[in-house]
């Protein structure tokens, strides 16, 4: 399958790709909050299925579902970062069930020439970086059959670690930053720059309707903190065995759940004749 960019495109990301795995993938923290993450995959795709991953980094997600027999296109906008993901791909000898592919989140309709998926996965803030959500759930309601499930991992707006912690250091712009309607410029490397935003589940609901149900959503890293705070959590890693206990049951209870690090959103793809009646 060949997919081409409309236009040249520089990716931020491609500044942190080379780093990323020993950054964040094998941090203590990155693997506490993606095996949250991993356990809701396991539940919800099954061996045989198509699965479309936005936003794929370095291939993690994508060969952890290929473990299971799923068959997954991994879509990213870096190039580096696609590099690093193909090069894991044969690592781990998935090639003929994850198809790295190099595609920017908004240009996802590119595929809907195709197969119809059988589910869609993003994780850990990759679609934060969209400027419009709405346009994104009216692409993904073309690629995706009826009943499908889309799982959708964004930042949270209310991230109680991150407003504690940065409020202990009298930094009240900082720990207030997810709260900004415009989003936020963020430095990601030196001279690598990237706008993020982050909304509300109740927006984000509104913004997939009709096309998608929101049916479920698990705060990712209630009691574990974000990932900046690293060096706590390999200074204490009892601590962070006892914080991920917690997230366990405290990422499922209302009101709690919606000041994690992240959101784990589950959508329902809506069945299309019950669009046409709408209309």
């Amino acid at each position: 399958m060949s997919v081409t960019q409309p236009q040249p495109y520089s990716a931020p990301f491609d500044a942190v790709a080379a780093r990323y795995d020993e950054t964040f993938t094998s941090s203590k923290i990155g693997q506490a909050q993606r095996a949250s993450v991993w356990n809701e995959l396991a539940n919800t795709f099954r061996s045989g299925d198509r699965v479309l991953e936005i936003g794929c980094g370095t291939g993690i997600d994508a060969c952890f579902m290929a473990e299971h027999g799923v068959r997954v296109t991994a879509c990213d906008s870096s190039s580096r970062m696609i590099e690093v993901a193909t090069r894991r791909v044969r690592e781990t000898g998935q090639q003929n069930l994850v198809q790295p592919l190099l595609l920017r989140a908004e240009n996802i309709v590119a595929l809907s020439t195709q197969k119809l998926f059988d589910g869609a996965f993003s994780n850990f803030g990759a679609l934060n970086c969209l400027e419009d959500p709405r346009q994104l759930a009216r692409n993904l309601a073309k690629l995706l059959r009826p009943g499908a499930t889309a799982l959708l991992c964004w930042m949270g707006p209310y991230c109680l670690w991150e407003i504690f912690w940065y409020l202990a250091q009298w930094k009240g712009d900082k720990a207030f930053r997810r709260l900004k309607p415009e989003g936020v410029t963020s430095r990601i490397a030196d001279g690598a720059f990237v706008r993020v935003h982050y909304p509300p589940v109740r927006l984000l609901a509104q913004a997939f309707a009709p096309e998608f149900q929101l049916k479920s959503f698990k705060g990712i890293g209630v009691a574990v903190p974000p990932s900046y705070l690293e060096h706590l959590a390999r200074r204490h890693p009892h601590l962070l065995q006892l914080c991920e206990r917690a997230d366990s049951y405290m990422g499922r209870c209302p009101g709690v759940r919606t000041v994690a690090d992240h959101v784990l959103l589950r959508f329902q793809r809506a069945d299309t004749s019950s669009e046409k009646q709408l209309k």
